[in-house]
This record gives structure tokens, C-alpha cells and sequence, in this order.
């Protein structure tokens, strides 16, 4: 039998998105819900598969080359040689036999006749992936129109206005997206007929412009690419194939990359062919995008735009204001209630919020697609929750309803209003955040900025599809046209880019590349600011305020934590980490890296001093010092989290990380000697320096090392810590202190540090204080010997927690600062590495032999506690691993905290879900 690749609306099945795509998907769905749906059929991704799979591998490498976002004439280049094959290449066999059937299905159904000059019948082309990818591949309406159709649409409508107004438009977007042809050619034709007619906004073309633009749009063609092709059924097959190409274009490949849209995500388009309804046929007609909630900030209530007088394309695109939802209830209330019927209706049966695509045709309602919406990440939160409460989902439903992306973007920051900073333009507030960046003015030059680390606003009148690499490189976007359901908009809120859209009151001049704004001419290269969370636009850096928590994400939280197994504790170097660690719900301080206590000038000194020095007693003497100092610091971070557990990481880092620079020592040796003055001191210090250089820092005298030649470093840190709790004890307050020894390879390490300066300490302090203090001792696993041995050391200590981050550079063999600069981009490209391993955790080396060592130090110690304080314990991926080992808590960065709590219940649930 062969391959069935078209599938009428009554006989395909809504829930394949694979096979059918989001949009036909959609279209099905609602069909067989009853909502009023144009006529139509899907070619399905399969039929796009085997439409390039002559070329697959060629195809192949071209699209791997884009990938990697080459300089504008290079990618120009590859652009035109992958064109050139997808256009050299014939639709699958028995394809067009299929299309052929249906569309005579589809004139059966309307009444009409495809390229009937007295009763012709229209349709659109569009795309549609198994995945929302929103504007990056393209569609063609009202195809079927040439010189004699458009006359026999203007005898059936009885509207020549209309009918020529379609044939222009489909003339424009056939030439641009099949043939082509810069639509700079066309939009400035009309911009000039506009001027010509003296009409500001498209509605108010009379018929002898819009004839006139048919005839140089047509000439347009005639120049590019040859006569503009009047044959309804080559029009079809044209852009048919040319749906199939935009799977493949510059934009969609680099969306899908960014996304992490991958073959097994969505692979291939499908093409939908739907009889056209039109918005364009008066005052009485339009097309509009509603959302079945707000989705700017959740609010319960229909949120959308309505044009009037204008298909699909001039909503998206942002080139003229629509009214809003409100004002479209006011003028069709009828319109209205059976709009808000139906969006409810697909909100009810899909459990999320919708985005409705709508035409209404002479006052009658017609639904053309619908998806799941794309919101700011506070609304995403606010109706996830109130969707819980209303009962449309579960909470397990509403926990996987939110990423943890979505928690780490609420946590953007806002305007500081103590800042009296005063804003030169308003716009819609798009996509939340504010942020300050450089203004750039052209999607290639924000790539080429952000590549030499720079900040950049990208600034655009209205954005296209094209643009989305320019997205993902810039902080933000600016614009100054377009609403809420326009492309800048919409992408924005996909990818958590703050965004200003359609800022009326300033100009953006590409070509010259400057803003005008309040006042202000602001060229490219100056600094701006943009306030997604408010539409507010200021020149030059304005300060920003750290975000609070909303109410319905301290509620999702809760939510979390009822059904999350792992703990999640922060990991902090300063009080002020541990403020904000507690507040976002962090169940302890997993590691507190005690190095930046040090960096105090006078702290730092002495610490100097401590390394530096020649033997015991003179190091002694200083260290007397040093401890009292930090014992405020442990004191002010233990009071902060009273009640709960706080593991001290005992110095960890390189001792040289401390030391001034030997060459610069030796130079201010050349200079005092040139000047006259004694160096005796700086030449003894040199001579010390010289003596402690390491040929290799990191893996030299550092961590339990430096314990083992000094215990007592490791005494009086361990003083300043127990001195700290005992104070506080004292006060009524309940320190929770464990000691980790870093860097640990042999359990004897441990044993001789415990020996000879920890436990010293603590029977020290527990004597001359009179208080009982019951301080757990653990240490890091981070070197490949410690995991392979740790069923020794599990015996010896009260916890253990993985230094992922150390252990990931010492099973790769990687230095971290290297890999990441030098060759790691090249490995992710070349497929050698799935991700960044310091980034997530590398599930077939490192995370292997935590799962063993994890396994093996319960079952040596049962009584022992497991953690995770490297940096991928606040990494979705990672903490969906570790909730299969025998881990009892992960340890994130304290702005992490909340995203994992929310990992840590969502892998629970996936896992709930396997057994």
C-alpha cells in the first residue's frame, strides 16, 4: 500500500501531533468540538520528510553550518545553496495525486471551483510543526487568485475593493515567501502608492491604488524571477514545496537549536490547506489572536487584539494598532460570547491557557488555530495556580506546568523607583524584566556585539521572523510598533527576553541607526534601559531592585515541597547569600565557601601573613587574629538560619590565590632599587613566593592538604566556627554547624585533620564555654579516589556532599577555565559532547560514579547524610538525576533555590509516573 500523506479534518486524529503538526492538530480538534472551522486537509510531516530525503544528507550539512551562526556573507551564501536544492527537488511520489483529490474534495464541501474565473474557491497554505514555533516558518494566503479570479471574487463578494486588496496581498507574500524576492521591493512600491493617494493606514487605499499595486507588484515578479505564474493548481504545488523549504530556514534552524527542539521533538512540518475565510471585507470584518487569560499577568479574562479590515499577517506583524479584546466585545457582543465560548472550551479540554487565532467574515466567527500560550512567567505561575484551584488540573499538573526556567525569570530584577529616573518613551510591557544594554539596531550586529561581550538593546521599528538570532543575543528588545500578540511580543515571552513592544512616541531610524525619544536622539553603541515589566524606556543605566516572590509562586512552592523527595539547601559565601537563601526557601546553607570572608584588607593580610610565614609560632600569632574576625561572620550566617543546617567548608582554594603575583613583587624590587630605597623585605617575600609557587595550583597544596601540614589552620577555623555556635547558644538560638574537610583522596587524611586540629578545637571550646556542642563533621567528595574509596571514609564521617564541579574537571581529565574557553563549544558542535558538562551533570561518566559512591557510602553508613553543593545542584537536568540516587539534598546558588525546589518536585513526579 502506499504512504497516505493527506488527511481530511473529520479523519485525522487531533492528538498526533507528530504526524499532523500543532496547527492541523488544532484545526482537527476543534472541528470535532463543534467550533466553526473552514474546510480543509493536511499533508502531513511525513510527506516533508520525504520531500527532502533525496538531500537529507546534504541538507544535512548545510543546516549544521548555519547552526553555528556564521558572519551575514557566509550565511548568505549557504542560505542560497540550500534554496537552490530544496528548489530543485519534486514532491514525494503519489503526493500531489493525493493533494489533487482533496482539493475537489474540499470544492465539493464549498461549493465553489478551484481557478473558476466566475466562482472561484481560495485557500491558505500554512505550516504548522509538532511544536509552537511561532513565526519562524511561513504561510500563504489567499491563494488561487491571478487577473481573472480576483475579477470573479469581486462579482461573488460584490466587493472589488476587497477582492483587489487580496490579490495584492497574496501577489506580495507569494513573491516573498516562494519566489524569494525581497519584500523591501514591495513595501516600498506601496509605501509610494500610499504617498501617492495621500493614505496613511491600508484600509483607506481607494481601488485605483490597489489595481495600480497589483500591476508593479506583478512587475516586481516579472523582473526577479519571470512572469508571475497564473495557473491556480502551479501556484498550490509551489507553495507547497515552499512550506516544506521553510522548515529549513536560517530563523527555524536557529530557533530550534535554541529551543532545544530536536528530530525526536518535531521533525518536519506539516502543511495545512484551508479554504480562506477573510477578514478584509469591511468594517464588519477582521482578524484578531485571543487568549483565554491574560498573558502578561494571568489575570482571569479574555486578552487579545482585533483588526479590522485585515488578515491574519497584519496582526502578527505589528503595521497597524488593533483595538483591544474589550473594544471588540463593545462593537460584537454576540461576536464576543461565542468567542469566549469557544476559547474556553479549548482551555477546558486542553488544561492549559489557549491562544486563539479568529476571522470574522462579514460578521460571521470562524476559528483558525489554536495553541497552548506563551506568557510572561508570572502569568504562567498565576493560572497554573488558579487552574489547580478551579479544578481544570491537579497540582502534580500544575507543578509540571511551570519550568524551572519560568521560577528563575521571575527572579529578574525591577526599576528602582528611589532612582527618579525618568523615562523617554512608554510601550506595551511584553516581556518582563528590566535590563540595560547598548542599543543596536540590526539583528547581525547584536550577534556581533553580544559575541564581543557586550550588552545590547536591540531596537526595531517592528521585528520579523528573520530577526530571532538577533533575540537571543540581545538582553532585550525594543520596538516601535506591534501590541501584545505581535512577533517581537510573542518570541520575547518564549525565550524570557525583556521586551518593550510598540513604543509609539519614539522612532527608530535603522538605516541611520539611532532612536529619537523624549527629546533625545540616542545613537548606536549608547545606553538604554527597557522595563518589561511596566513598557517604560530610559536613557543610560538605571538601577535595578533584586524581585520578592510573588504569592502564587511561594504557593506552587509549597506545593513542591509537599511532593519533592530531595532537600534543598543554598550554597553561600556571605550573610547576605544566606538572607536571601532563607527567604527563597532554602532548607540550609549545603556549602559555605568561607574564602570570601578573607577578602577584607586587613583579613587578607593577616592571611598573607599566615602563608607566608616560616613556622608554627609566627603562624600561630597571626591566626589568633584572623579567627576572631571570621567568628562574626560564622556568627551573623549561623543567626540567620537558626534551626537549620549550615555546612562550613574549612579553605579550599590554591594558596597562591591569596599571594600577590611574584612578577609583580620582582617589579616593585626593579623599581625601589632604580629609586634607592630598601627592598631587603620585598626580596625575602619574593624568595617565599618563589618557594610556594606550584607548577600546578589546583591540583598542588590546597584543601585538606594545607590542614595536613598545618593542623593549626584547621584549629582555629574550627575555633572561630564552635566559639560562633556556643555564643549563640548561649543567647537561646540554635546554631545547626557541620565542618567539611575539601579535597580529601584517603580517609586518613580525614583522620589525622580530625586528630590533630578540628577535634582539639571543639573540646577547647566546649570546655571554656561550658557548652555541649554537637557539631557533625563530613567532607567533600570531589577527587576520583575519595568516590571509589568512600565506603572507608563513610565510616569515619557524619555526612558527605559531592563537589560535582571538581570531580566533573578530575573524571574528564578538563581544566574547567580552559575547557570552556578553548574547545568545548568546538566538542558541542561536533556532537563529541551532548551538553556542557560543567553545566550538567554528565549522566554516563560522572554521574555514574556518584550514583556508586553515593549507594556505597549508605550502605557503609546508614546513618549518613548524602549531598550535592557543585553547581549542578541548581540544574533542572542534573537535579532529575540525582533524585534517582541514594542523594539526600542538593545545595544551589541562592537565586537558585526556588527553581530547585520546583526540579527537585517535578522529578518526584516523573518518577512517580514510571513506577
Amino acid at each position: 500500500m502506499p504512504k497516505k500523506y493527506v488527511f481530511d479534518f473529520d479523519e485525522a486524529d487531533y492528538r498526533n501531533k507528530r504526524l499532523f503538526g500543532g496547527k492541523g492538530a488544532s484545526l482537527v480538534q476543534m472541528a470535532q468540538l463543534g467550533l466553526r472551522v473552514p474546510p480543509g486537509f493536511i499533508i502531513t510531516t511525513e510527506a516533508c520528510k520525504d520531500f527532502f530525503g533525496p538531500k537529507r544528507e546534504e541538507i544535512a550539512e548545510l543546516e549544521a553550518q548555519l547552526a553555528r551562526q556564521p558572519p551575514p556573507d557566509v550565511r548568505d551564501a549557504l542560505i542560497t545553496k540550500l534554496f537552490s536544492i530544496i528548489d530543485s527537488l519534486d514532491l514525494p511520489q503519489g503526493l500531489w495525486e493525493e493533494v489533487v483529490e482533496h482539493m475537489k474534495r474540499l470544492e465539493d464541501r464549498t461549493g465553489r471551483r478551484f481557478g473558476d474565473p466566475k466562482n472561484p474557491l481560495l485557500v491558505s497554505v500554512r505550516s504548522g510543526a509538532a511544536v509552537s514555533m511561532p513565526g519562524m516558518m511561513d504561510t500563504v494566503l489567499n491563494l488561487g487568485l491571478n487577473d481573472e479570479t480576483v475579477k470573479g471574487l469581486a462579482e461573488q463578494t460584490n466587493n472589488e475593493w476587497f477582492a483587489y486588496d487580496a490579490y495584492r496581498r497574496f501577489i506580495n507574500m507569494f513573491g516573498r515567501i516562494v519566489l524569494n524576492i525581497d519584500d523591501k521591493l514591495f513595501s516600498k512600491a506601496w509605501d509610494d502608492i500610499k504617498r501617492k493617494y495621500g493614505v496613511k493606514e491600508d484600509p483607506q487605499m481607494p481601488i485605483e491604488g490597489l489595481k495600480e499595486a497589483v500591476e508593479i507588484f506583478k512587475k516586481i515578479v516579472a523582473e526577479s524571477r519571470g512572469a508571475f505564474p497564473q495557473d491556480p493548481w502551479e501556484q498550490l504545488k509551489l507553495a507547497i514545496k515552499a512550506v516544506f523549504r521553510s522548515w529549513d530556514s536560517p530563523r527555524a534552524i536557529f530557533y530550534r537549536i535554541a529551543e532545544k527542539i530536536t528530530s525526536d521533538i518535531a521533525d518536519c512540518t506539516a502543511v495545512n490547506v484551508v479554504t480562506m475565510v477573510f477578514g478584509n471585507m469591511g468594517w464588519d470584518s477582521g482578524t484578531g489572536v485571543v487568549f483565554s487569560r491574560d498573558v502578561a499577568t494571568g489575570e482571569n479574562r479574555l486578552y487579545g487584539e482585533f483588526l479590522p479590515v485585515a488578515q491574519g499577517e497584519d496582526v502578527v506583524a505589528g503595521i497597524r494598532t488593533p483595538m483591544d479584546i474589550d473594544e471588540f466585545k463593545k462593537r460584537f457582543p454576540h461576536l464576543y460570547e461565542e468567542l469566549y465560548n469557544g476559547v474556553k472550551l479549548l482551555e477546558k479540554v486542553n488544561k492549559d491557557v489557549q491562544d486563539v487565532e479568529f476571522t470574522v467574515e462579514r460578521g460571521r466567527l470562524y476559528f483558525l488555530q489554536c495553541r497552548n500560550a506563551k506568557m510572561t512567567p508570572m502569568a504562567r505561575v498565576k493560572t497554573a495556580v488558579d487552574m489547580a484551584k478551579e479544578g481544570i488540573i491537579t497540582k502534580d499538573e500544575a507543578l509540571m506546568k511551570v519550568s524551572p526556567e519560568h521560577v528563575l525569570q521571575l527572579l529578574y530584577p525591577r526599576i528602582d523607583p528611589k532612582a527618579n529616573a525618568r523615562p523617554i518613551a512608554k510601550g506595551l510591557p511584553a516581556s518582563p524584566g528590566a535590563v540595560s544594554g547598548q542599543l543596536v539596531f540590526n539583528p547581525d550586529d547584536a550577534v556581533k556585539w553580544a559575541r564581543d561581550g557586550k550588552k545590547v538593546v536591540l531596537a526595531r521599528v517592528e521585528t520579523k521572523p528573520d530577526d530571532v538570532h538577533g533575540f537571543y543575543a540581545a538582553v532585550g528588545i525594543l520596538t516601535t510598533r506591534g501590541g501584545m500578540t505581535s512577533h517581537a511580543a510573542v518570541v520575547a515571552r518564549a525565550i524570557g527576553k525583556p521586551a518593550v513592544v510598540g513604543a509609539e512616541d519614539a522612532v527608530v531610524d535603522e538605516q541611520n541607526k539611532v532612536l529619537r525619544a523624549g527629546g533625545l536622539i540616542l545613537k548606536e553603541g549608547d545606553w538604554v534601559t527597557i522595563d518589561g515589566n511596566t513598557g517604560l524606556v530610559y536613557p543610560g543605566v538605571v538601577p535595578t531592585l533584586e524581585p520578592e516572590l510573588i504569592p502564587e509562586l511561594e504557593e506552587l512552592l509549597r506545593w513542591a515541597d509537599e511532593v519533592r523527595r530531595l532537600g534543598v539547601r543554598a550554597n553561600a559565601d556571605l550573610p547576605e547569600d544566606a538572607a536571601i537563601a532563607r527567604k527563597f526557601g532554602a532548607e540550609g546553607i549545603g556549602l559555605l565557601r568561607i574564602e570570601r570572608m578573607f577578602r577584607k584588607p586587613e583579613r587578607l593580610d593577616l592571611l598573607r601573613r599566615i602563608i607566608l610565614a616560616e613556622n608554627r609560632e609566627e603562624r600561630i600569632k597571626h591566626l589568633e587574629q584572623l579567627y576572631r574576625m571570621l567568628k562574626e561572620d560564622f556568627k551573623a550566617i549561623f543567626e540567620i538560619m537558626d534551626g537549620l543546617p549550615v555546612v562550613v567548608r574549612l579553605i579550599d582554594p590554591p594558596l597562591h590565590e591569596f599571594l600577590p603575583k611574584p612578577e609583580e613583587v620582582l617589579q616593585q624590587i626593579c623599581e625601589g632599587r632604580m629609586s634607592g630605597k630598601d627592598v631587603s623585605s620585598l626580596e625575602r617575600l619574593y624568595n617565599r613566593l618563589k618557594a610556594l609557587q606550584e607548577a600546578n595550583p589546583m591540583l598542588g597544596h590546597r584543601g585538606v592538604r594545607v590542614g595536613v601540614s598545618y593542623p593549626e589552620v584547621y584549629y582555629y577555623l574550627t575555633k572561630a566556627i564552635a566559639e560562633a555556635a556556643s555564643e549563640l547558644k548561649k543567647e537561646g538560638r540554635n546554631p545547626v554547624v557541620e565542618i567539611m574537610i575539601p579535597q580529601v583522596s584517603d580517609v586518613r587524611e580525614i583522620k589525622y585533620v580530625k586528630e590533630k586540629g578540628i577535634m582539639p578545637a571543639l573540646r577547647d571550646v566546649e570546655e571554656s564555654s561550658g557548652v555541649k556542642l554537637d557539631i557533625k563533621i563530613g567532607t567533600m567528595i570531589e577527587t576520583v579516589r575519595a568516590a571509589l574509596t568512600v565506603e572507608k571514609i563513610a565510616r569515619e564521617v557524619d555526612f558527605i556532599s559531592f563537589g560535582t564541579n571538581d570531580l566533573t574537571q578530575a573524571v574528564f581529565s578538563f581544566s574547567r577555565d580552559d575547557a570552556e574557553n578553548k574547545f568545548i563549544p568546538q566538542y558541542l558542535d561536533l556532537k563529541i559532547l551532548d551538553a556542557d558538562p560543567f553545566e550538567t551533570l554528565d549522566p554516563e561518566g560522572v554521574a555514574k560514579l556518584v550514583e556508586q559512591a553515593s549507594r556505597s557510602a549508605k550502605e557503609a553508613n546508614p546513618a549518613i547524610e548524602v549531598g550535592v553543593c557543585g553547581e549542578h545542584g541548581g540544574e533542572p537536568k542534573s537535579i532529575s538525576l540525582f533524585s534517582r540516587m541514594k542523594i539526600d539534598y542538593v545545595s544551589a546558588s541562592p537565586f537558585r533555590v526556588p527553581l530547585a525546589r520546583l526540579a527537585a518536585a517535578q522529578a518526584a513526579i516523573a518518577s512517580s509516573k514510571r513506577e
